[in-house]
């Protein structure tokens, strides 16, 4: 990337190498990267709202599980012969190592403290019920220690042991109802929230880089020199600020979709967005919160979104000990959770029409399920809390709104549309813009995926010697499948768990 200039002779605006769009965790991740890889890049961030990560990024906006594929059984298929397929879980577990291999890298090169204000250990359980569950999470677990990413992990089907495990869900169970569950000791909770903003307070400190919240964007242009034109207007005072970045980078959770309509590329034709609100049930009565240390994750109900996977959650929010239970999923046409009710209907074009009307048309089942979430009574999510705590009580649960997601529908050359529930990154074939559109895992995979879009969007520079030798410094698998190299994997485990405080006490599982 060439040497910023101050400014454009012609227009007097500024000029920065990098616009981040949105403060959330992905951008704090490309940031803290790029600056990493070259300390003299300038930045420019530039959020809709008056603090960073207050949208998916916030804590009870997000499962903040530390996805690795250790409890969640929708990265695990059963194949039509019966069989177990694990090849995503492979992916996404890879995928979190180098997130915490990061993480360690800032946490050791930056001194940051109290780091138990974002990453702390929990078990990761499954819990399932019933003679055709329990097969399937034998069989799952039968193939996943045969990977060394999981080799820890512990199975049982004896109710004595999961008592000791996790009381709460087997107390008032029928004796009779056949029961297993899997538990890996190497699970985290981590509040992302808290991990952006410390991210960010980083960032802010480095020169070259400025912030500018309650800034929304309005327009995108690329123009004639290459360079791209962003246009924001403060929403306190409705003044206008204008910049022009060799670079930029749409990472605005929701808020993606329509940015990337307006930047006019054409690799964003044809893709839509189908959104999903949640609903948690939070935990108010410190007795049973007390008595629950995991996070304990079920089989998701048929024809539900895969975001919409049941857990019993233990989290450390702010610095306190929470239980969340859910999440319940809703329908709104908003983007955000603090957006617009015109979101949706407003990121309709001629060019996405057919691939959501399709998508939506081949999701019924999708679309039935989201209205029957949304008519819930509070009986009915009491009866699902149930079906995990058989003796939970109404008057130790409230309902709380969880985050916002918008899932990807994009054009299939076949199928005519089709609906993602994954991340998806659509960058121009100049490199010189990329969004992240998409959900889960997104969070606990922000590393990855910035990895790969540093790949995609800076080939030159990547390919250098010298951003070579930072990636493998940042990510000391860089390059590398762990799941490959059993000994290289126990080294970077211990590594930085032992940076992050991750050494656990004695897990469950091994008592």
């Amino acid at each position: 990337m060439n040497s910023p200039d101050s400014s454009s002779a012609a227009t007097a605006e500024p000029v920065v190498d990098v616009v981040l769009i949105g403060a959330g965790i992905m951008s704090a991740t490309l940031g803290m990267m790029l600056k990493e890889l070259q300390p003299d890049l300038t930045i420019t961030v530039l959020e809709r709202l008056d603090v960073a990560a207050a949208e998916s990024s916030d804590a009870w906006n997000n499962a903040g599980t530390g996805h690795s594929a250790f409890c969640e059984l929708n990265y695990t298929p059963e194949r039509a012969d019966g069989s177990i397929d694990i090849s995503k879980a492979i992916s996404i577990a890879e995928q979190f190592e180098q997130s915490k291999q990061f993480w360690a890298f800032l946490a050791e090169k930056y001194a940051v403290k109290e780091l138990s204000r974002f990453v702390n250990h929990i078990d990761h359980m499954s819990f399932v019920w019933g003679e055709r569950n329990v097969e399937y999470l034998r069989k799952r677990h039968a193939a996943l220690v045969q990977s060394p990413l999981f080799k820890e992990m512990v199975y049982s089907e004896d109710p004595a042991q999961l008592q000791q495990w996790i009381p709460l869900v087997m107390e008032g169970r029928d004796p009779a109802q056949r029961v297993a569950a899997t538990c890996m000791a190497l699970g985290t909770d981590v509040n992302f929230g808290s991990l952006t903003r410390g991210m960010f307070t980083l960032l802010q400190q480095k020169p070259g880089v400025t912030f500018h919240f309650n800034h929304e964007v309005d327009k995108l242009r690329q123009k004639e020199d290459g360079l791209w034109r962003v246009k924001a207007t403060d929403r306190h005072t409705g003044e206008t600020r204008k910049v022009r970045a060799r670079f930029v980078f749409i990472g605005a959770g929701g808020g993606s979709l329509p940015l990337l309509e307006k930047s006019g590329i054409p690799e964003g034709r044809g893709f839509g967005g189908f959104p999903v609100s949640g609903q948690w049930l939070k935990c108010v009565n410190p007795a049973v919160i007390a008595r629950h240390d995991a996070k304990v994750y079920g089989k998701a109900a048929v024809g539900s979104p895969p975001m919409s996977v049941p857990h019993l959650d233990t989290r450390m929010i702010n610095g306190k000990r929470e239980l969340l239970f859910g999440p319940y999923a809703g329908f709104s046409t908003k983007f955000l959770k603090k957006g617009s009710f015109l979101d949706l209907p407003l990121s309709i074009q001629l060019s996405n029409l057919r691939p959501m009307i399709i998508a939506g048309l081949k999701n019924i089942p999708l679309t039935r399920y989201l209205i029957n979430q949304v008519r819930q009574s509070p009986e009915d999510r009491l009866a699902a809390l149930r079906e995990y705590l058989p003796e939970a009580r109404a008057e130790d649960w409230q309902l709380e709104i969880a985050g916002q997601r918008v899932q990807v529908i994009k054009k299939h050359e076949k199928e005519g549309g089709v609906l993602e529930f994954g991340t998806e990154v659509v960058s121009a074939a100049d490199g010189s813009i990329a969004a992240l559109l998409g959900a889960s895992p997104g969070a606990s995979t922000a590393v990855s995926i910035m990895v790969g879009l540093v790949q995609r969007c800076f080939p030159e520079q990547t390919a250098t010697p010298a951003w070579q030798a930072m990636f493998k410094e940042m990510i000391p698998s860089y390059g590398l499948k762990l799941n490959d190299n059993p000994q290289l994997l126990d080294e970077i485990r211990a590594h930085t768990h032992a940076v992050l405080g991750l050494n656990t006490p004695e897990s469950v599982a091994r008592k």
